[in-house]
């Protein structure tokens, strides 16, 4: 009866996961659900032994991913996916990072909520046998029948290439987590790629690579042309290339455009691990920027005035040839009013003293945090919020990027200067899933003496292609 409830409930909850579907849900997406949810209550059943207390646990479970999917689909226009659950550990180290739009008082009567709600559960535990040994008999037997259903081939060519959206509507949220992750887990590693040891003659000596957080020319967004950046204005005039960049995400997942520049390899290579490709990203090290420039005699520098624990660049970055990693420790502590990260002219100094301090041929790649949302009322003093808030920030990755162009104009050696945005801004009432998703990037190149060189002009590219186009100035 209990299990029965839970069942009802959960498809329930799949039902109003968004985008909701027009008819049914496809019989394999229904069987997962069922087998996953099955698989849940048995476990809480085995813990708690107490059949109503797994039901409310197993239901209050599909209302978390229930509600996590649809406000995640709201505001980055894409809903939940397997690779989500591995940032919960971020989640619980930094909850300022991901909850800063809940407040204080809210965030204390969620706690409060939570504390309640695990001291009446726990009150309701069964000291008798027989239920726990009954959930874990319907844990084995529900963990069986979905592992039958995952192995390798079963699925057939049910969700075979990804389409999230198109997935979630036709088999359900659950479904969709727990095939893909089994189609991601059949992935296999990319070959090694060849080192290229020689450098063309006209090779600069500086690299410099700045991807800035949820960057956007600001004319596009606000539909306003007194909002041009003068800073981006003459790096587009003066540049060797430059044009769209066509980032896949919005308002989020700065790690995949970022391994898209670093690594060369597009979504569609990458297939179920482009939600989360960091996490494969060590079984890749050859195909990385730094590794290959490494073995054309380039010292690598990596800079990301952040905790460098997100997405495991602490561990990635120096596994693909970064021979220095630094982080939030290798810039003094963030003043009183003057927001919550680093500002981009700090970081941009910051990268104007390494390369002029550069003896040998050197890339530097910087991840700016300055722009990272949200852009509420209150962030910046006497703003109303949104756009407002979000220009000022942008202002100031603007004259870090002028601020670089005359710094590697002024020191003489041939150089390579690209600047991109990660993804766009998610603001509400102003830049909002569903439109157009591409940043801007330029590509400026100095000749000895810190003379510009003028390229191909215009070329739209994707993250991927970024990479190539770095490497072919290089190699």
């Amino acid at each position: 009866m209990y299990l029965l409830a839970t069942l009802v409930g959960s498809l329930l909850l799949d039902s109003i996961v968004r985008p909701r579907p027009i008819r049914g849900r496809h019989g394999l997406g229904v069987a997962l659900h069922l087998l996953v949810v099955t698989a849940t209550f048995g476990l809480f059943l085995t813990l708690a032994g107490n059949a109503a207390v797994a039901a409310v646990l197993g239901c209050a479970l599909m209302a978390l991913f229930t509600v996590a999917s649809n406000a995640k689909y709201k505001m980055l226009g894409e809903p939940l996916v397997f690779t989500d659950l591995a940032l919960l550990a971020a989640v619980v180290r930094h909850p300022r990072f991901y909850f800063t739009a809940i407040s204080v008082r809210q965030r204390v009567l969620m706690a409060f909520g939570a504390a309640a709600a695990l001291v009446a559960l726990i009150s309701l535990i069964s000291l008798e046998a027989s239920p726990h040994v009954t959930g874990a008999v319907m844990l084995l037997a529900a963990s069986g029948g979905l592992w039958l259903m995952l192995r390798e081939g079963a699925l057939g060519d049910a969700m075979r290439v990804p389409d999230l959206e198109r997935d979630l509507l036709r088999f359900g949220l659950i479904a969709t987590l727990v095939s893909y992750w089994r189609r991601w887990r059949d992935t296999a590693d990319p070959p090694p790629c060849p080192p290229r040891a020689a450098t063309a003659p006209a090779a600069p000596e500086l690299i410099v690579i700045v991807q800035c957080e949820s960057f956007v020319d600001p004319v596009e967004i606000g539909g306003d042309a007194s909002l041009a950046l003068p800073g981006l204005t003459r790096a587009r005039v003066g540049a060797w290339q430059h044009g769209d960049l066509a980032v896949s995400g919005f308002g989020a997942y700065t790690m995949r455009t970022e391994y898209g520049v670093l690594f060369g390899r597009s979504e569609a290579e990458l297939g179920f691990r482009r939600y989360g490709p960091f996490l494969t990203a060590h079984g890749e090290t050859t195909l990385a920027l730094p590794a290959r420039l490494g073995a054309a005699g380039y010292r690598g520098i990596f800079v990301h005035p952040h905790d460098l624990g997100f997405y495991g660049r602490d561990r990635l970055m120096p596994a693909i040839g970064f021979d220095r990693v630094i982080g939030e420790d290798g810039f003094a502590p963030i003043p009183p009013g003057a927001g919550r990260y680093v500002d981009d002219r700090t970081l941009g100094a910051k990268l104007g003293d390494l390369a002029e301090t550069a003896e040998a041929p050197t890339l530097l790649y910087a991840v700016t945090m300055e722009n990272h949302g949200p852009w509420d009322a209150g962030r910046v003093p006497g703003s109303p919020g949104g756009l407002d808030a979000y220009l000022q920030h942008a202002r100031s990755s603007d004259t870090m990027l002028s601020d670089l162009v005359e710094r590697l104009a002024a020191d003489g050696r041939p150089a390579l200067l690209v600047f991109f945005g990660d993804h766009r801004p998610s603001i509400p009432g102003v830049s909002m899933p569903g439109g157009a998703r591409h940043t801007p990037y330029v590509m400026m190149r100095f000749a000895a003496g810190g003379v510009p060189m003028r390229g191909p002009g215009r070329i739209d590219l994707t993250p991927d292609e970024l990479h190539h186009a770095v490497l072919r100035s290089v190699l």
